[in-house]
């Protein structure tokens, strides 16, 4: 069982900036990846950035350029920098880990962001 424990959500006026971290109760090398996904009100959840354990990452389009996922593998921690904060970026955020050679995948329990003036 991996547990996952977010931090770092809060209310923030738009252009500003946040940093959600996720720690893991074991070793990051052990997920095939990590991700964030975001669920905003009334709509479905969405992958936001993704890293791979080589290093690789992706983004979602609408966060490409102001976004940023990376990782402290002496922590077991991962990081969303998020900067440049839209009102659409409003949403609960979630760590997701995908466990290597397993379809087993586990969730945090989400971090709400909210990005209004």
């Amino acid at each position: 069982q991996v547990q996952l424990v977010e931090s770092g959500g809060g209310l923030v006026q738009p252009g500003g900036s946040l940093r959600l971290s996720c720690a893991a109760s074991v070793s990051i090398f052990n997920a095939a990846t990590m991700a964030w996904y975001r669920q905003a009100p009334g709509k479905e959840r969405e992958l936001v950035a993704r890293i791979f354990r080589g290093g690789d990452t992706i983004y979602a389009e609408s966060v490409k350029g102001r976004f940023t996922i990376s990782r402290d593998v002496t922590k077991d921690t991962v990081f969303l920098q998020m900067n440049s904060l839209k009102p659409e970026d409003t949403a609960v955020y979630y760590c997701h880990f995908q466990q290597r050679f397993s379809s087993e995948d586990y969730w945090g329990q989400g971090t709400q962001v909210t990005v209004s003036s």
